[in-house]
């Protein structure tokens, strides 16, 4: 089992969220902010966080914001500028629109950490969620050489590491809900509320 004191924390809060039309971050779900769920899910089980977003607005969370390294260049940018800042071995990576996630499911993640993958992931109905994943720092160098070239495709970035998935119960899913549109956003409250 992973020591707390080498994982950092790393929110992705950087997204244009074109199609929500705001900020996802900043989104609410029973007045509190989705960031804010992942901020509470993190803080037990890493060292520090970090949220990685251009938005100084994000500052009032008091937690240390950096921003992209390279700019407009989605979340392969996003992991790397975090992976970059990041002073451990070991990195959970969360984006900012999963409010019902969990301290328990996140957990899976580090409980599977090895020596061998550079990548442990979470899936679900054969889909795998490289934004809720746990990634060696050394990854950092592979993504860079990839927006070197302009490659900006996570699953292409992701597919040139060492991945493992963890495959997720039925009833774990609903955890892992990210909301991108005004439908997804409503079903998120449904769950939170049952």
């Amino acid at each position: 089992m992973l020591d707390k004191k080498n994982i950092t924390g790393i929110i992705l809060a950087g997204g244009k969220s074109s199609r929500m039309g705001t900020d996802k971050g900043f989104l609410e779900l029973n007045k509190k902010p989705f960031v804010q769920y992942s901020i509470d899910a993190l803080l037990p089980i890493v060292s520090k966080i970090l949220i990685v977003s251009n938005n100084p607005e994000y500052d009032v969370f008091g937690i240390d914001r950096i921003e992209d390294v390279i700019k407009n260049s989605g979340p392969v940018a996003g992991i790397y500028s975090g992976l970059e800042a990041s002073s451990t071995k070991y990195n959970l990576i969360l984006s900012c629109d999963i409010p019902l996630i969990t301290s328990e499911i996140l957990q899976k993640l580090i409980v599977s950490a090895d020596d061998t993958h550079d990548i442990i992931q979470l899936e679900s109905d054969g889909k795998s969620m490289p934004l809720i994943a746990l990634y060696k720092k050394q990854v950092a160098k592979t993504f860079y050489n990839l927006l070197q070239q302009d490659e900006r495709r996570l699953r292409i970035a992701v597919n040139k590491c060492k991945v493992k998935n963890i495959v997720l119960d039925k009833h774990q899913i609903k955890h892992t809900m990210n909301v991108n549109t005004q439908t997804e956003y409503k079903t998120v409250e449904n769950e939170y509320n049952n």
